[in-house]
């Protein structure tokens, strides 16, 4: 593992991205008029578009970064109603009808895929397998029988099983028949080249900041400066840019791991996932003639955990001692949003406010939740009924899971913001080395200090200009991450994902500063 070690330090891929060269957009150069605004271009985003677009609707999609550059170009891909033990919690916290309702939303939304795949000749390595959750101790062996229960009273399909088709040892596991994993860039890819087809303008680097007329025709306005005028939003961005309903309060962030071995033998068949922690997530590829086993875990909240590096590695040594697999041909990270009782907000930001629509807080499956969301959304432009509508309601509140959820997020939230402002960082020297980066003190504040690789200095203030907590350094993918909310920044401070709308400030760019002697 000397090998892998090394190259869990150097920058992360998706073995998507990779095998995939999607469309690239220009950014928008001027005001514009559309009748729905798509905000976010991963799959939620752009199925929404696409199916607007079939229905006649003129719509508009813009992405802040590049399309599908976040958790859709970063996911695990599997496609499936099954989304870990989640059946019972269901049932104990919103009760049975809406847990039935939750199955029903997936379950639509995994056979629109397929049959889409199906209908339109997608080769997107769509493959149908079972989804597994798996238990190794006798407390998971229980929740895994209090699942299967959940899945009579609701009529799910589902089997108990002793042995799986992995080397690993098992108390018991519980499968789902009938679910599906794919490559989604080669999905999204032609979902995207439908949107030209179609003629639906679509802009990269398009970062959208406010919403002004938000109830009477809302006007969008981007970084740039432009304004595009619209009758509806669809806030299917990471999370919602335009944020009055407190949604950093109401969702949590955390970042989880993948990595992609090569196998010599067939990957295994099924998707797996562990029933307790450390969460281990596991499913088989094949692509470009070549066998992979990913897997997937080491969940933990954004700003808090170790260096990525010590995760990667942790699933290295998972691979290593039960599939003898010694080497990694590509790793990669992503973020996630979870909702205070584990179902995602999609529909009217507010009952009063038809116009300006939010899919959020997916809780790591956003492959059928990003289809069901767009479905639903889709819906409510065209004023027409979903029996969803009430269960994803943004505005909704289940007093039991949500009441509890809140006070322990925000307690939590309340001592990192408490750690980070007693803490006392070294002073900022000459010592910090090429391509680092790090918290120190200059002139009695706190500041965050990288070096890139050239030796050239950047210093920012290392306060998140969201709500006032301090950020920490994440040497692997050179970001600043505030571990209250989630935000995190590039290293010269600028946003990358929010519910931080402003740039960290940024205090001395040596780069800028010799650019600017130069000039003079």
């Amino acid at each position: 593992m000397e090998q892998q070690n090394k190259n869990f330090s150097d920058d992360t891929s998706s073995l998507w991205r990779d095998t995939v060269h999607l469309p690239v957009f220009s950014s928008l150069k001027e005001n514009k008029t559309t009748d729905t605004l798509v905000v976010g271009a991963g799959i939620t985003g752009i199925t929404a578009a696409y199916m607007l677009a079939k229905s006649g609707v003129p719509v508009m999609l813009i992405d802040a970064d590049r399309i599908a550059g976040g958790t859709s170009g970063n996911t695990t891909a599997k496609i499936t109603a099954q989304h870990g033990l989640i059946y019972d919690h269901l049932i104990r916290t919103i009760g049975e009808e809406k847990a039935g309702l939750y199955y029903q939303a997936n379950k639509e939304a995994l056979h629109w895929m397929g049959k889409h795949v199906s209908d339109r000749g997608i080769q997107c390595d769509y493959e149908i397998q079972p989804a597994v959750v798996y238990a190794t101790t006798e407390q998971e062996e229980k929740q895994i029988e209090k699942e299967k229960e959940a899945y009579d009273r609701l009529g799910i399909l589902g089997s108990m099983a002793h042995s799986i088709d992995l080397p690993l040892e098992i108390k018991n596991a519980i499968i789902m028949p009938g679910q599906a994993q794919f490559h989604p860039l080669m999905y999204l890819h032609e979902l995207l080249a439908d949107l030209v087809k179609l003629n639906v303008p679509i802009f990269e680097e398009t970062l959208a900041t406010d919403i002004q007329d938000p109830k009477s025709e809302p006007l969008v306005m981007t970084k740039q400066g432009f304004g595009i005028r619209c009758q509806h939003v669809l806030t299917c961005s990471h999370f919602p840019f335009y944020d009055n309903r407190f949604y950093f309060s109401r969702m949590f962030p955390e970042r989880s791991y993948l990595i992609a071995c090569e196998t010599a033998g067939d990957p295994p068949d099924g998707m797996y996932i562990s029933a307790g922690a450390p969460k281990r997530s596991i499913r088989g590829l094949r692509l470009n003639h070549k066998n992979y086993l990913l897997i997937g875990g080491e969940n933990h909240k954004t700003g808090r955990g170790e260096s990525m590096a010590v995760h990667y590695q942790r699933l290295a040594e998972f691979a290593s001692v039960h599939f003898g697999l010694e080497t990694a041909a590509a790793h990669w990270s992503a973020q996630d949003f979870t909702t205070l009782d584990q179902v995602p907000y999609i529909g009217r930001l507010a009952n009063n406010n038809p116009r300006i629509l939010v899919a959020a807080g997916f809780h790591k499956w956003g492959m059928t939740t990003g289809t069901l969301a767009a479905q639903l959304m889709t819906d409510l432009v065209l004023e027409r009924v979903n029996s969803y509508a009430e269960l994803f309601s943004p505005a909704r509140f289940e007093a039991a899971p949500m009441l509890a959820s809140f006070l322990v997020e925000n307690m939590k939230t309340a001592g990192q913001l408490i750690k980070g402002k007693v803490s006392k960082p070294a002073p900022l020297d000459d010592h910090l080395q090429r391509d680092c980066g790090m918290i120190a003190s200059l002139h009695g504040r706190k500041v965050g200090a990288y070096r890139d690789k050239h030796g050239d200095l950047t210093v920012v203030d290392a306060t998140c200009p969201h709500m006032g907590c301090e950020v920490n350094w994440n040497q692997d993918e050179r970001t600043w991450d505030c571990p209250c909310h989630g935000s995190r920044f590039k290293a010269n401070g600028e946003v990358l994902d929010g519910p931080a709308k402003e740039s960290l400030a940024l205090l001395f760019s040596e780069s800028d500063h010799q650019s600017k002697t130069q000039n003079t």
